[in-house]
């Protein structure tokens, strides 16, 4: 049996409340989810009542958690706090989580860890930079993300997500040659790491996925869904996802 696509919808820092809900309303509850896993992230705030509206067949994902659980983590959110509101997801490892606020491999590897050990399921995040790529290192940054958590990985509990750091939000998108070469590379590590592994862990595109490019991307054979961003605010994050559900 193939392995089952994923779309996961980012919503980043955005929506107050009742745009939260005029999305699930309008929006999420409308897509078939016969063929393709959906999960969405709002942020925490938003988590409860998003889990409320939401059709039972679309998940929610928190968009980061602690490394450790409840305690003196002042501005945090435990893996446990997320489940007790509904979230069977987190998101860890997002570009931006690297970048801004410096989460290395190290700290990413306790919280995968520590995510996996309380029942949530991990949308695990890696890519390169624009100056990365341009030296020609995309499967070194790749590897070297995927080498400390290797041992992690289970394809029932832990999605891929491939980011392009240079194709998020900046209008740019890698090709859909491109992103399937680095897709083959991943698949590729990873067969050495465990061959049943790596047929059956599920690896989306996580570069500004659109409506315009996702049929494209769907069509190739080592993309297994995607991590929308900014198109998961809006109507079109149903064309994606049906998009997928078409090629697959």
């Amino acid at each position: 049996m193939g392995r089952k696509p994923i779309v996961g919808g980012n919503w980043k820092c955005n929506l107050d409340a009742k745009g939260a809900k005029a999305l699930v309303a309008d929006v999420l509850n409308g897509i078939d989810t016969a063929k393709v896993d959906v999960v969405v992230a709002p942020v925490f705030l938003h988590i409860e009542s998003v889990v409320a509206g939401l059709k039972k067949e679309i998940e929610v994902a928190g968009q980061n958690c602690n490394f450790k659980g409840n305690g003196a983590y002042t501005g945090e959110i435990s893996a446990e706090q997320l489940v007790d509101i509904g979230a069977k997801w987190v998101i860890l490892g997002h570009s931006e989580r690297r970048q801004y606020y410096k989460e290395d491999n190290a700290v990413l590897k306790d919280k995968l860890e520590y995510a996996l050990s309380k029942g949530l399921k991990v949308i695990f995040c890696i890519g390169e930079s624009l100056q990365e790529r341009e030296a020609g290192k995309t499967k070194e940054v790749c590897i070297s993300q995927l080498e400390p958590v290797k041992a992690l990985l289970n394809a029932d509990k832990v999605v891929i997500a491939y980011e392009p750091i240079w194709a998020i939000g900046t209008g740019k998108t890698a090709s859909p040659e491109q992103a399937q070469e680095t897709h083959k590379w991943i698949r590729d590590y990873l067969a050495g790491v465990d061959k049943s592994l790596a047929d059956n862990i599920r690896i989306q595109y996580g570069g500004s996925a659109n409506a315009g490019n996702a049929a494209a991307l769907s069509a190739c054979p080592d993309i297994d869904g995607f991590l929308v961003g900014g198109a998961s605010l809006k109507a079109e994050f149903k064309t994606i996802v049906d998009a997928i559900a078409a090629a697959k």
